[in-house]
């Protein structure tokens, strides 16, 4: 069964939050006084997210990326994401994780049934890492990655680029790949908890091609079907590739592919589309067929684009942390 949009759009892919909690403090994720965290009877259970997720593939998603808040913080995970490969018509189950969790997590996450990781990672640099988290250990991140890369995971690393904070470290960051099977991604600042003057803080995606090709020659690579928002690219010769994601200058929403369901149970068509529909009655009731028609409601009602592309960006700001990165 394909699940098709408003605008033929072919809905295949659903990222489900998990938590909100999070071992790091990102400054462009939560305010500086964090955020109000859900109680314990408000996350759903493992078994909720489960009718979810078996809902949501019935209806034809393909790919769940399993995310947070820290998706790793919460007990019982790797369980949950052995039921989670397990459901039959599944093509792809991914995770995000900011890393810190991964030296030790990296081989029993394998054995669950993930089968690709993305992972956080805004500064290679002590010092600006700490200050981006509030605190985080750059160390630990990458013993995580080297981890995950023992344990044969595909592997996408995250920097959000920030002008003035960590935008002299793209080049760094594009090295990565020259010699090893790692794929980088460009993140322009969204202002989801629009901080003032957020604006100054853009790198527009435009301006990091400029400077990589500045310094490396490069060549467009396809993208699959059930590929997210990067336009990617490959250093000649390299092993890896890198790629960009442009929600501020170039928005891609004619290519949406995505659904998020938050560990509270709202399900949204659009990651700045406010509140969204709250599942818990339609688990409560335990019925298969009406949780189906209740995600394909949100999917017909999905927008044309986001409130980004607004002049004026009439949405109601908030934590990526409480809505899954």
């Amino acid at each position: 069964m394909d699940l098709t949009d408003g605008y033929g759009r072919k809905i295949n892919y659903l990222r489900l939050s998990v938590t909100d909690r999070c071992n790091m403090r990102c400054i462009y994720c939560m305010p500086s006084d964090g955020i109000r965290l859900l109680g314990h009877n408000e996350i759903l259970s493992y078994e909720e997210l489960l009718q979810v997720a078996r809902a949501a593939v019935a209806n034809g998603i393909e790919k769940i990326r399993v995310t947070g808040g820290e998706p790793l913080v919460r007990k019982g995970i790797i369980q949950f994401l052995e039921q989670l490969a397990a459901i039959p018509g599944l093509r792809q189950l991914v995770l995000t994780t900011n890393g810190l969790a991964l030296a030790e997590m990296a081989e029993p996450l394998r054995r669950a049934g993930v089968q690709r990781l993305n992972i956080s990672l805004d500064s290679l640099q002590p010092g600006t890492l700490a200050s981006i988290t509030r605190g985080a250990d750059v160390n630990r991140v990458l013993a995580g990655i080297e981890a995950a890369e023992r344990a044969g995971f595909p592997i996408k690393i995250n920097m959000v680029v920030m002008a003035g904070i960590n935008d002299a470290e793209i080049l760094d960051f594009v090295a990565l790949t020259l010699n090893r099977p790692l794929t980088v991604r460009f993140i322009e600042y969204m202002p989801a908890i629009r901080s003032e003057n957020w604006e100054a803080r853009v790198v527009p995606g435009g301006e990091i091609l400029e400077q990589v090709g500045r310094r490396y020659s490069f060549t467009s690579q396809d993208r699959d079907g059930l590929a997210g928002p990067a336009r990617t690219f490959r250093i000649d010769g390299a092993t890896g590739n890198f790629g960009i994601i442009t929600p501020v200058t170039g928005h891609f929403c004619e290519e949406c592919n995505r659904i998020r369901v938050t560990a509270s149970g709202r399900v949204r068509g659009c990651l700045f589309a406010d509140d969204g529909l709250d599942l818990k009655p339609y688990l409560e009731r335990g019925d298969h067929e009406e949780l189906k028609l209740a995600l394909r409601s949100v999917v017909a009602c999905k927008p044309k684009q986001h409130a980004l592309v607004e002049e004026e960006h009439n949405y109601t700001p908030f934590a990526m942390a409480a809505i899954g990165g």
